[in-house]
């Protein structure tokens, strides 16, 4: 299927691995021109090379005002994306009690006023063309909070609610919003928090892992291009009238539709 993507330029946040990078790659593969961006630029030159893969690097710090601004000024001298990843990076594991008040405005500034603004200041150039994709990846937690993940769930709601708005807002200017949600997609920081969750349960991470595949229907964690080309499509022209949803990417592990 041709997604239509050809020649369309991209920002994909978060691009040195994971998720981020996955998507980043595929899009490039679809022929879209592809601005990756994250704290480990030299990261995202790394893995574009070695896939002999034509993607623009740049380092952004989505903690720091100055680095966002930066990127945002860049793009826009360039004339703009018609897509937009927003990937931000999840917080340290916690409880709904363990943060302070500095780290729950630290994380909402990271992960949501950051991608905010970029978003913003990046949509105008849409609105002339009458053509974008904007997408956001978030967590199944925010269907079904994820336990010791408190910082995650709550900002990633926020980010919800926030995405649900903004989809109403630009739809007439054949602007779509969505949101993608990954379950268990086999990334280092699914490992990280297999390793956190084995360490608070004082048993190893072969046990956690056992425990959540129990859990999940399809039986196993997800691969990071399953993930991927489910985001491709919906920043497709294809997924034209695909606004205001989210997609949920887990082999079945949240019990809804």
């Amino acid at each position: 299927m041709d997604l239509g993507i050809n020649g369309k330029k991209a920002l994909v946040l978060g691009a040195s691995q994971g998720l981020g990078q996955a998507i980043a790659a595929t899009l490039a593969r679809e022929g879209a021109k592809v601005i990756a961006a994250a704290r480990n630029k030299d990261a995202i030159a790394d893995w574009a090379q070695k896939g002999g893969l034509d993607i623009t690097a740049k380092h952004v710090d989505l903690s720091d005002p100055a680095s966002v601004e930066g990127l945002i000024s860049m793009i826009l001298e360039q004339g703009g994306v018609d897509i937009l990843v927003n990937n931000a990076g999840g917080p340290l594991p916690g409880g709904a009690t363990t943060p302070d008040r500095e780290s729950w405005n630290k994380t909402f500034n990271t992960m949501a006023s950051s991608l905010f603004e970029i978003t913003t200041r990046l949509l105008p150039n849409m609105q002339e063309k009458k053509w974008g994709r904007i997408l956001t990846i978030g967590s199944s937690g925010i269907v079904q909070p994820i336990p010791n993940l408190a910082l995650s769930n709550t900002v990633r709601a926020a980010i919800t609610a926030w995405s649900r708005t903004l989809a109403d807002e630009v739809a007439g200017d054949g602007i779509t919003v969505n949101m993608i949600l990954p379950g268990r997609i086999h990334t280092g920081r699914v490992d990280q928090l297999d390793d956190a969750a084995a360490k608070r349960l004082n048993t190893t991470r072969e046990q956690v892992v056992k425990n959540s595949l129990a859990k999940i229907p399809a039986g196993r964690y997800g691969d990071p291009q399953e993930f991927a080309d489910v985001a491709a499509f919906l920043v497709s022209d294809r997924a034209s009238y695909v606004t205001g949803s989210m997609i949920r990417v887990d082999g079945g592990l949240i019990r809804g539709l």
